[in-house]
C-alpha cells in the first residue's frame, strides 16, 4: 500500500517533522490540529472560534486525501482547561451531529498557551456508504 503525506503548509510541520495527515489505503489519519488559520498563522482567543477553525483545517486535510467529515470514525479532543470543553459543543454538533464518530476528550497542556483545543481524527474513505 502506498503512503501519501498531506500538508497544510503550516510551519509547525517542518519544525516538528510531522504531516497534517497520512493516507494509507482507505484510512486517513489527521494529526492533532489546532485553531490556527494557516493562511496567516493567527489564532482566535476563544475556544468556540478555535474549534471551528480546527474543523475547517481538518476538512481541508480530508479533502486533499479524498475524504470528508462523513468518513470520520474516531475523534480525539485535547483541551487544556476541561471546564471550557462545553463551550465548543455547539460547533462539534454542527460538524459531527449526524456523523457521531467515536470520541474522547483529554485535558492536557498544549504546545502553545494560546491554543485552547487540539483535535485529531481518523477516517476511512467511503465510511458513509457502509450500512450501520
Amino acid at each position: 500500500m502506498r503512503r501519501q503525506r498531506i500538508s497544510s503548509g503550516s510551519t509547525f510541520e517542518e519544525k516538528i517533522a510531522y504531516s497534517r495527515a497520512i493516507v494509507h489505503g482507505d484510512w486517513v489519519f489527521v494529526a492533532g490540529t489546532t485553531g490556527f488559520d494557516y493562511s496567516n498563522m493567527t489564532i482566535a482567543d476563544d475556544i468556540y472560534t478555535q474549534t471551528d477553525q480546527c474543523l475547517k483545517n481538518i476538512q481541508a486535510a480530508l479533502a486533499q486525501a479524498g475524504a470528508t467529515l462523513a468518513d470520520v470514525v474516531r475523534v480525539n479532543y485535547v483541551v487544556p482547561d476541561a471546564s471550557e470543553f462545553e463551550l465548543c459543543w455547539p460547533v462539534l454538533r454542527q460538524y459531527f451531529g449526524e456523523i457521531r464518530p467515536a470520541a474522547m476528550m483529554i485535558s492536557a497542556g498544549l504546545a502553545d498557551p494560546r491554543m485552547k483545543i487540539e483535535i485529531e481524527v481518523t477516517a476511512i474513505k467511503q465510511a458513509a456508504n457502509v450500512a450501520g
